[in-house]
């Protein structure tokens, strides 16, 4: 591609609302532009981006067995109905009226739509296992669009369902899919972590997050490096410290605390380690419509994990100051579990039931409680649970050792849905005695053109993008200097170009007859991974200069060697 031929966009100032890199870099380089909140235009440049992720997840896919198709993006409001999705969705999804006053939804998932298609068309056992994908367009209609195509309203995904008469099969494709998600991102040259997820509003059993590890990244992640365990931190298990309790050795006693109310400044004006508080969380618990008061019981430097928290208790919700007041008789800062009311359900973290002569509230103003321990002075907790957050340095599950933490960016996710939806709406095949039975169901998704931001999350310096070539919009570029007043660098250029096209490399051959500075910069922003600079001087020397993106420093390459020399970096 020549570049006079081309349409490059770039800014040198990124838009006053971009808070990632990625954003600020995309717009930049002229990868896309804005066209109202969490809408985006991509651009030509942004285009070839996009393009090579997406055919290196269909290349995957394709090679997986799973069948391309292509299915509506606006869906009928009766197959929402079915699975009752309609309603419980949420205000993600954009619903739109069509002149007859029908309801449709722009389709922010197509679980619904591809389980329509198999109770129509999948009749008899010997018709499965199948598996379908489509690379389309989603809308999600996000309260807060922000970060560009990290978090876009409309955005590409490619979404995967698979279909089976038994489990088995499932978690054969299933593990078929998690080695075609592997591929894809080692061919992106991304680093990532498969980790075990929570399957949120998609349902299902088992299900794995795929995450490029950035430090913007959003989600926290828990990973042990001496096994394969990992886990997104809302589903890593946290294991107590201590495998039993100690006896108690020190007696019950009030302690002033005037000021003091957080397991911080509680724990430096006694002296201790904060490990040696507990802290209680106040909840609002619904059981059969009435909502409950319930202390949470955490050690001073853990936190709540709401995600574990509500598979534990169900729909909750935190206590307003009131009713902690109309529940415990104090105010926050200094409440605790012990002397409560009937009213009042414990719940303990695991770390804490191990714990013993620990330091808490003592439900009064100005005040806590310190040598308290469990049986004495307080009943043990109504339910013991896994419900904190993990930490640095916690044991890892697995029991090979310790868990750190990191952050990642979800770019994939794949889930065991089972019989979620073929239940619902009734998606039946006939077995080998003419039996009719549910089918088993998967589903694979990839965020491709959240891909792309992730990529650059993890590749970027000062001076723009780094791409990994795989997914770069060019291979190479070649700037010659001075090409309009050289006719040696003009031809030199233009026969360079030829020889790499036909070599099978893509290049951008930049003939604006821009100075080298602009050059070099605009280049660099777009994260163009190899560079070749052709000037007058050089070439009275037989040569070229040749620099890599991701390195510092140039050198220089004879003419003759440059097609043979760019084409063993690319295929290394």
């Amino acid at each position: 591609m020549r570049a006079s031929q081309f349409f490059i966009a770039t800014q040198k100032e990124a838009p006053s609302d971009a808070e990632l890199i990625s954003h600020k870099l995309m717009v930049r380089a002229g990868l896309i532009k804005k066209l109202g909140s969490g809408l985006y235009s991509w651009m030509p440049l942004g285009l070839r981006v996009l393009r090579k992720v997406e055919n290196i997840v269909r290349d995957e896919m394709n090679k997986a067995g799973a069948l391309e198709l292509l299915m509506p993006a606006v869906q009928p409001k009766e197959l929402w109905d079915e699975t009752g999705r309609w309603a419980v969705f949420g205000p993600q999804m954009l619903k739109i009226k069509d002149r007859h006053d029908r309801d449709f939804c722009f389709g922010p998932t197509h679980e619904e739509v591809i389980t329509d298609i198999a109770r129509r068309e999948i009749n008899s056992y010997k018709q499965l296992p199948l598996n379908f994908y489509q690379i389309q367009t989603k809308f999600r209609d996000e309260i807060r669009p922000r970060f560009g195509v990290m978090r876009a309203r409309e955005f590409m995904m490619k979404d995967a369902y698979s279909f089976h008469t038994n489990f088995e099969s499932l978690t054969k494709t299933y593990a078929e899919m998690h080695q075609a998600y592997s591929n894809v991102f080692t061919r992106l040259g991304l680093k990532f972590r498969a980790v075990k997820a929570d399957s949120g509003a998609i349902g299902g059993d088992g299900s794995q997050e795929f995450h490029v590890l950035a430090d913007s990244g959003e989600d926290a992640l828990a990973y042990c490096e001496n096994s394969d365990y990992a886990a997104n931190v809302e589903l890593a298990e946290a294991l107590p410290e201590a495998n039993a309790r100690a006896a108690a050795s020190q007696t019950m006693a009030d302690v002033e605390t005037p000021k003091q109310t957080t397991c911080e400044d509680v724990a430096k004006l006694l002296g201790i380690s904060v490990k040696n508080m507990v802290k209680s969380i106040a909840l609002m618990v619904k059981n059969d419509e009435k909502e409950q008061f319930y202390l949470v019981l955490l050690r001073g430097d853990h936190s709540l994990n709401e995600v574990k928290a509500g598979k534990v208790l169900g729909e909750f919700r935190f206590a307003t100051e009131e009713e902690i007041r109309a529940n415990l008789n104090c105010p926050p800062g200094f409440i605790g579990p012990v002397n409560v009311g009937k009213n009042v359900t414990i719940i303990a973290d695991k770390t804490v039931a191990n714990m013993s002569d620990f330091v808490c509230g003592a439900n009064k103003p100005k005040y806590h409680l310190s040598g308290v321990n469990f049986g004495r002075d307080l009943p043990e907790p109504s339910l013991v649970a896994d419900v904190r957050n993990v930490v640095d340095g916690d044991a890892s599950a697995d029991g090979k050792g310790a868990l750190s933490l990191c952050r990642g960016i979800e770019v994939g996710h794949i889930f065991q849905l089972r019989t979620k939806y073929a239940q619902a709406m009734n998606a039946t095949y006939l077995d080998e005695n003419g039996q009719s039975q549910v089918m088993e169901m998967g589903c694979y998704g990839i965020g491709v053109s959240r891909i792309v931001g992730a990529a650059i999350e993890q590749g970027n310096d000062e001076k723009g993008i780094i791409f990994p070539l795989s997914m770069a919009p060019f291979a190479l570029v070649i700037c010659p200097i001075g090409m309009d007043k050289s006719e040696l660098v003009k031809n030199t250029a233009n026969q360079l170009y030829a020889d790499c096209v036909k070599a099978g490399i893509d290049v951008l051959l930049d003939d604006r007859g821009e100075r080298p500075g602009v050059m070099f910069a605009e280049s660099d922003l777009m994260g163009i991974p190899h560079r070749i600079v052709i000037g007058d001087r050089g070439l009275a020397e037989g040569k070229v200069e040749y620099k890599s993106r991701s390195v510092a420093d140039a050198q220089n390459i004879a003419l003759e060697n440059v097609v043979n020399h760019l084409s063993v970096l690319l295929n290394s």
